[in-house]
């Protein structure tokens, strides 16, 4: 089985001190470096939330949050405390300012790289469980991967409490493992 490990969005704007900070979400650096770095995984993949300036999930243009990973900027960055050595590639979402982009998988072409290099499992770390985690781990199922989500490398916005359960909850009931 060929394996791969997708980081979603450990950016510094979802990071302390970030535009949108995930809380805690510095925290999960050492498992995904340990991840990341580990024999386990053939293809190592992180994805980025890269929005236009004026993308319509910013407050400022009708959305829920505030401005956040604008491509280019240093908020949209991968957090300085990952290291890319081990990274394979690196996948922008979120370019289209008329969808919200929590999928890495959405407009994006993971989907083809992981299948080009014969990826059948996906273990999905990063930020945020209860939107872009859970969208990406529910599209890794729909594109026909395994998929499991090691929830000592994921943390939740929380927007309201118990999200990340519930989220966790619907990609265990779609068919992933959750560890």
């Amino acid at each position: 089985m060929t394996q791969a490990l997708v980081i979603v969005d450990f950016q510094n704007d979802f990071c302390a001190g970030g535009a949108l900070a995930v809380p805690d979400g510095d925290a999960i650096a050492g498992r995904v470096n340990e991840l990341a770095g580990s024999e386990a995984f053939d293809v190592v993949v992180a994805t980025r939330d890269w929005h236009p300036p004026d993308h319509g999930s910013f407050t400022d243009h009708g959305g829920g949050w505030p401005v956040h990973c604008v491509a280019g900027t240093p908020g949209a960055e991968l957090n300085h405390a990952l290291d890319p050595t081990p990274l394979d590639a690196v996948v922008d979402k979120g370019q289209d300012q008329a969808t919200e982009g929590y999928s890495g998988f959405e407009g994006t072409p993971l989907a083809e790289l992981l299948h080009e290099r014969g990826v059948d499992h996906v273990t999905v770390v990063g930020l945020a469980t209860d939107y872009c985690v859970k969208n990406t781990a529910l599209d890794a199922l729909r594109a026909g991967f395994q998929v499991t989500v090691d929830t000592n490398a994921v943390r939740g916005v929380e927007v309201e409490p118990g999200d990340s359960e519930r989220a966790l909850a619907e990609v265990r009931a779609a068919g992933a493992s959750v560890a």
